[in-house]
């Protein structure tokens, strides 16, 4: 059956998820438009597409047992010089985020982390360092908060586009198995960011 490229992240809702992805293009990083903005619990991982059901299962599992929570993004942070990244920080959500990942990469599907788990929202990736430093400063007073309902499995294709197999809600059962379900700004309040 081959393999698949695959990853786990929340979304971040609109407006937020299409505003930041527009500045992440800005800052010249072309990888921008083929991937959601979101944050990451299963980062791109090759798994055997045999095991494509059973870590769907698993993650209908993970999400029925979830709550609705609160996130909130606040100003920026990078990885560098250890990784060449620049994103905005998650300023709330992020002991529910360890948490999930933990859980997401329990199942059929584990994978070991190159680095400590620490959740974010990547707006700048091996770019120029100069971009990089705007991305840094332009979104320093980056602010959006939403109510995180679910987290999505996200398969990535040929042409380098990750694109949403299926959404698992939480505390519920997941959407029938790759029905690409849209992401909703629930509890959603207002993103703040200076214009260049």
């Amino acid at each position: 059956m081959g393999t698949a490229t695959l990853g786990v992240s929340i979304a971040v809702p609109e407006p937020y998820g299409s505003q930041l992805q527009e500045r992440r293009a800005g800052f010249g990083d072309t990888a921008a438009h083929h991937i959601p903005t979101h944050v990451t619990l299963l980062p791109p991982t090759e798994v055997d597409a045999s095991l494509l059901p059973d870590f769907r299962r698993h993650l209908a599992e993970v999400a029925a047992g979830g709550r609705p929570f609160p996130m909130r993004l606040e100003g920026t942070g990078s990885f560098r010089p250890v990784s060449p990244v620049v994103y905005v920080r998650l300023a709330e959500g992020m002991r529910e985020c360890a948490e999930l990942q933990e859980l997401v990469r329990s199942g059929p599907v584990e994978r070991e982390l190159q680095f400590p788990y620490h959740p974010h929202v990547t707006v700048a990736h091996g770019i120029a360092d100069a971009a990089m430093d705007r991305a840094l400063v332009e979104l320093a007073d980056y602010t959006a908060s939403w109510l995180a309902s679910g987290f999505a499995l996200y398969e990535q294709g040929a042409d380098g586009q990750w694109r949403m197999l299926s959404e698992y809600p939480f505390g519920q059962d997941a959407a029938p198995p790759g029905r690409p379900v849209q992401p909703s700004p629930a509890g959603a309040a207002a993103a703040s960011f200076p214009r260049p």
